[in-house]
Order: C-alpha cells, then structure tokens, then sequence
C-alpha cells in the first residue's frame, strides 16, 4: 500500500559538489528546485515499475538516494535558526528518474522525468527526536548488492535549515510537504558505460539513525 499522499513533495537538485560535477555542471549559488507528482510515492519492499512511456529515448531510468524531511505543521518565512524545529522527521528516499524525460522529453524541466508512477520510494518515517543530527549521517545506495553512492549529509551544499528557511520564504510549505535534500555522487547515468535499472534489478539505500530503503524493480509489458 502506497504512503499517506503529501500536499507536496520538493526536490533539491545539485546539493553535492560531487554529483553536481558528474552531471556535467557546478555547484549552484542557489538551492536548484522542482517539484514530484505525489502519486509517485511508493513503500519500500514494493517494485519500482519503469513505465512503458520510458522506452522514448532509451534506456534512461536511474536511482538516486536521498535523506527526505517530512514537515510537521504549516511553514512561511522560517527563520533558519528554527527551520529544525518545524521537522516532524526524516527517512530514506529514492528519487527515481527518467534522464532522456528529465533533460529532452519534458522542455527542459525535472518534473516529468522525476514522477511517473512509483518513481518516489520511501521508507516509514523515522521521528525528528530520533536523529541526533540529520547533517552528520551516512548515506549508502547498493544496486544488487554493489556500492553506487557512499556519503555523509554533512557534504550538502545547503543545509536542511537553510533549504526550509528559503524554500519557506513567501511560500508556506503544508504541513505533511516531503523534502527530498538531493543526492550524491555515485549515480548510474553518471557512470561509464550508464548503469540504468533494469527488471530484475534490486535497490537498497541506507541511511544510518534513518533507516533502510528496499525495492525491486520491474517494466511495464
């Protein structure tokens, strides 16, 4: 059974210096954000299912680990010096993504690429009183078992603070919004050759104090 739908779910892109210089870009002065259709959230031991529509420009689909933040009430103009205060708490996501629909297909926009159906896996939500310090946490992503991604979150280029306090000003964030933080370096389009998901392939990301993130993954007949 899917999650609760969020009003919102917010995505940072870029947010590792690693993974920003994978991509073939720089580290941006500013938070890079897009948005996820909410009904592409999935649970963890569910398949991650690659939609017909992703035969359009080849092979593309790959996996992104990422600390999300779930808010605990109504959000505007936070001060970053409370933005902590208003996380009901964290868990382990991946932001599936269509790169051929993320950069070609969609003119240029994320969005599309980033949310077809069960592109946002999710564990359960581990409680904000649990996580000592949600930027001091490792971050690990296996597929069928080998290493891809391997880092701390204290290696964002914006914190979780600051990314409430700015995504907040003179937007108000409902109560229940995922933020998804970004992901680091390690990713399969990044790779040579690209190592896109398959059927059959098994993802497992890992955050430690969080929690732990699983799914297979199938195609569209």
């Amino acid at each position: 059974m899917p999650h609760i739908r969020p009003p919102a779910i917010i995505g940072i892109g870029r947010n590792y210096s690693d993974h920003a210089r994978e991509m073939g870009g720089s580290p941006p002065s500013h938070p890079v954000i897009f948005f996820k259709n909410p009904g592409s959230l999935l649970c963890t031991g569910d398949a991650i299912v690659i939609p017909s529509i992703c035969r359009e420009g080849g092979a593309q689909v790959d996996f992104e680990g990422e600390l999300a933040v779930i808010l605990a009430g109504d959000c505007r103009n936070v001060r970053e010096a409370d933005a902590l205060s208003m996380v009901a708490g964290y868990a382990v996501a991946n932001d599936v993504s269509a790169r051929w629909w993320q950069n070609h297909g969609a003119g240029g926009q994320f969005c599309r690429g980033k949310s077809f159906d069960t592109f946002c896996p999710m564990s359960e939500m581990t409680p904000a009183s649990a996580v000592i310090d949600p930027q001091n946490l490792r971050l690990q992503t296996r597929v069928n078992g080998e290493l891809m991604q391997d880092a701390s979150t204290a290696h964002m280029i914006f914190s979780i603070a600051h990314l409430i306090g700015d995504l907040s000003r003179g937007m108000t964030l409902l109560k229940g919004t995922i933020i998804l933080t970004g992901t680091p370096g390690g990713v399969g389009h990044a790779r040579t050759p690209p190592r896109y998901l398959r059927s059959g392939d098994r993802v497992e990301i890992a955050i430690e104090g969080v929690g732990t993130l699983c799914n297979s993954v199938t195609e569209e007949q």
